[in-house]
This record gives structure tokens, sequence and C-alpha cells, in this order.
């Protein structure tokens, strides 16, 4: 195996806080909550190690169907990761959002996400350290289709070149290593175009307990 020797791209599918919750005799939601703050003590670890981006999978253009309260919790959530821009600052980590375009029809973003989201863009905007992208109503099979159309719109061969070109966020490098938490041994529609090639590290860690450790044994995949 060739090792990679410069800033690595990792990519996570943050499962099983539902099923860690429910291990505890908890609600889902609290399984959530544990998830998101889980995913702040990760950061803090991710910019000791050499990863140069940190893409996470918040929320899934199929996740809109699960129970109502469920969702509202999860886009409370959302609205607090975006909110700690403080905390990244210190961090020097700078803040994208990877999903449907919020003009597009088909978006469901609410306003107030929206306006997180686009605060903690602005805010981070100047860091030069890791780069942690927050995949939000994203599916990677409509990110495709949009790439393709607005390739066809502007006239464009399509061509692989092209169709990069066209992503949600074209300057992002191609995933490293794709880590999946909690036992399942699939990608979900996660970054297909770009974890073409990637290392995948399965692990039965639920998302709430994924530690320094977890993220080691998947870096270790590739160095």
């Amino acid at each position: 195996m060739t090792s990679i020797h410069r800033p690595l791209h990792v990519a996570c599918i943050m499962d099983g806080n539902g099923r860690w919750a429910g291990h505890r005799g908890l609600p889902r939601t609290a399984g959530h909550t544990e998830g998101e703050e889980n995913l702040a003590r990760l950061v803090r670890v991710a910019v000791t190690r050499e990863i140069g981006w940190l893409t996470v999978f918040g929320f899934s253009t199929e996740n809109w169907v699960r129970p109502r309260a469920e969702v509202r919790h999860i886009l409370g959530l959302h609205e607090k990761l975006f909110g700690r821009v403080a905390e990244l600052n210190e961090l020097n980590v700078r803040i994208q959002w990877i999903g449907r375009p919020f003009d597009s029809p088909s978006a469901r973003t609410p306003k107030y996400v929206q306006r997180a989201i686009r605060k903690a863009i602005a805010d981070t905007a100047g860091n030069t350290g890791m780069v942690l992208t927050v995949a939000f109503d994203y599916g990677g099979r409509t990110e495709l289709m949009s790439a393709v159309r607005a390739a066809r719109a502007a006239g464009e061969t399509i061509t692989p070149e092209s169709v990069n070109a066209h992503l949600y966020l074209p300057d992002v490098p191609p995933v490293d290593v794709l880590v999946r938490t909690s036992g399942e041994q699939r990608v979900s529609n996660f970054l297909l175009w770009q974890s073409a090639g990637s290392k995948i590290h399965f692990t039965d860690t639920a998302w709430p307990d994924f530690d320094a450790a977890d993220l080691d044994a998947a870096i270790a995949l590739v160095r």
C-alpha cells in the first residue's frame, strides 16, 4: 500500500446515534444530542492530526421522512453546530456546507438553518486550518444529476472534468478515507463521486463513542 504524505480528506457517515441512545434507555433525540457533542470533540482531535478536510454527513435528502419531532431536534442541533463559531475560530477551522442549493426548487433547509450556515461560513472564512464541511440536505445522486444538468446547460461535453467542475463544492479534494460507524457496511449515497477510490473504514463503534483511537485507526489505512 502506498502511503499518502499530505493533508488528508476524511469523510464520516455519523451513524448510530439512535441505537446508542436505545441501548441506554434514552430517547433517540438524546443520541443525536450526544452525537453533535461528539462531533465537536472529534474536530478538536482532527486538527491535531494531518487532516486538511473533514466532511461529515449531517442530514441526507432521505432523512426528511423521519418522525417530525426527531427532524425538528436534528435541525436545532445543526443550528447549534453552525453556531460554534468562536470555538471554530480558536481552532483555525473554516466551515463549509454541502447540500441542495437553497434556491433549488427541491431544497428543504429551513430559513433559520440557512441563516446559521451563512453566518458560520462568513465568520470562519479567514481561517487557514482544517476545513470542516457539513453535508446537510445532501444526497450524492442528487448532486451528480445537478452537475450533469449544469454541464449540459453550459454547452459542455459530459466528461469527468466537466462533471467535477459543476459539483456543489468542486474545490474539495477527493476523499482519502470514508468512515462509517455503528456496524453498517454501506455508503448511503454520501459523496459518491468524491469517494471513488477511497479507503473505507467500517467500525462497530456508534458515532457518539467514536474517539481519537477510532480516527487514528481510519487514518492508518492510508498512512
